[in-house]
């Protein structure tokens, strides 16, 4: 039996509050008519990136994401109504137009996150930050109402921007799982490896390489500003997370930070920081 649809909305809605709470909360500040949807969309986000902490075998990780890509493919019925995250993600493509060819390259973006493979140069990390984190806000803001041929540039540099942050935030979890998302090229380039990573202590080595990665996030935060404000008001909401991520990288950038004693926000001081953002002249119009 199929959830009703308000029950998938709702559990919809519970899974981003629980696993993704700033961008739960960013949908508080844009259209009523697009929430729905946007919370659809980041449930799925939730599902595919969240794969990997569940499985032991990386055959497994593979064998859930092939359940998604067969099921927006169209290769059973029964996928959808089994899943209320699958029924409210085809509701939203339906409504929105979305191109299930840019979600199905998302989920296969995400199969890197089931090896040990360490990320070999900056060159792969920005492609794999666009099939992710920069086809989410593709997605979500042709949801809000942007045009596709206005998103390339904006969304290329707020999703390399937004990897970054996640690359460092997650560092003492994927240590832990023996895998390296800092580029190769990087740690090289300031005499670090993968075995200081795994080490889980700051060096001198490689904390240059984590503040040469922190400016590189930075330079991609600056690159994204000018093509943000060609976007509509609604539109621009969906990139108030970018908010909380810049506040994260200012942290960064402080002597004393160290990626393996991190200070999660409180959501309190996240919706804070999303409310102000939404009043700044590059959220509100």
């Amino acid at each position: 039996m199929s959830a009703k649809p308000s029950d998938a909305a709702d559990f919809c809605a519970s899974l981003v509050r629980e696993f993704d709470f700033t961008r739960y909360a960013s949908t508080l500040f844009v259209p009523a008519d697009a929430r729905r949807a946007l919370l659809a969309l980041y449930a799925f986000n939730v599902e595919i990136t969240r794969v990997q902490e569940h499985i032991r075998q990386p055959i497994a990780g593979e064998i859930r994401l092939q359940w998604w890509t067969d099921m927006l493919e169209g290769q059973g019925h029964g996928y959808v109504e089994g899943s209320p995250v699958a029924s409210e993600l085809m509701r939203a493509i339906e409504r929105h137009g979305l191109p299930v060819e840019r979600l199905t390259r998302l989920i296969d973006a995400h199969q890197f996150d089931l090896y040990n493979d360490p990320m070999p140069d900056s060159e792969v990390l920005d492609t794999y930050a666009q099939e992710t984190s920069g086809a989410l806000l593709d997605l979500a803001a042709r949801i809000a109402g942007a045009s596709s041929d206005m998103l390339p540039e904006v969304t290329r540099q707020a999703g390399i921007a937004e990897t970054c942050l996640h690359v460092l935030t997650r560092l003492p979890f994927d240590a832990s799982r023996q895998q390296v998302y800092l580029p190769l090229d990087l740690l090289a380039k300031h005499g670090s490896g993968v075995e200081e990573v795994f080490a889980g202590k700051m060096t001198p080595a490689l904390r240059a390489a984590i503040d040469e990665f922190v400016d590189l996030a930075f330079t991609h935060f600056k690159l994204m500003y000018s093509p943000l404000m060609q976007l509509p008001q609604a539109a621009r909401r969906v990139f108030l997370p970018m908010a909380v991520a810049r506040r994260t990288l200012d942290r960064a950038r402080q002597p004393d930070f160290d990626p393996y004693k991190p200070q999660p926000d409180s959501r309190l001081r996240i919706l804070w920081t999303l409310w102000r953002a939404s009043r700044s002249r590059d959220f509100r119009g």
